[in-house]
Formats: C-alpha cells, structure tokens, sequence
C-alpha cells in the first residue's frame, strides 16, 4: 500500500472510496495543516514548472491558486483582500509585463 502523508483536497476520500480501495486519513491541526499547506504550495509550483504544454501549465496553476485560496482563509484573509493587495503592488511597484531582468545595482 503506497504511503503519501500529503495534503488533498477534500473530495479525494470519497473519490478513492468509489473506487473500492481502502484509504486512512488524519485530520490536521492547525499548525500541521499550515505546515502541509506550505508543503502543498512548493509541491504545486513543481508541478507547474515541470508543465510540458501551456493547457498543462495553467491546469497547475489552478491548483496553486486553490492552495493560495486556502493560505489565505488560513490566515483569516481572504483572496480578494490578496487580490487587492496585488493591485496595489501593481500600481506602485509595477507588475512583470514588462520582461525586466535586474543584472545589478552600482553602490
């Protein structure tokens, strides 16, 4: 039986139960699932950079977003208020549209 100890979405239980397979799950703390959240969002943006085709970059790039979503609530914020913050930093400091790669900074 393979072994995962990984964070899933909530549906996965009664997907792998349909299935006909027995599963064990815990349900986290708080500290841990912070923990399994951060773990989740380093795991999702591997899978994004290892994306071969543009379709499978942005499906990647859904399940980041999911993870955001969820660090957010976490810290009782939510992806809007993230959102707002993002378009702030946008009009101030700008985006990265603009392709600029900073070689360095003379002293």
């Amino acid at each position: 039986m393979p072994t995962y100890n990984k964070l899933v979405r909530d549906n996965i239980p009664q997907i792998i139960q349909a299935t006909g397979k027995k599963y064990s799950i815990e349900v986290l703390s708080d500290q841990d699932y912070k923990k399994y959240l951060k773990q989740k969002s380093y795991e999702e943006l591997d899978e994004y950079c290892a994306a071969q085709s543009s379709e499978e970059a942005v499906e990647e790039l859904a399940d980041l977003l999911e993870v955001i979503h969820a660090l957010a609530n976490f810290h009782g914020s939510s992806i809007e208020e993230v959102e707002n913050i993002r378009k702030g930093k946008a009009i101030s400091r700008g985006a990265f549209e603009k392709k600029i790669l900073l070689l360095d900074v003379e002293d």
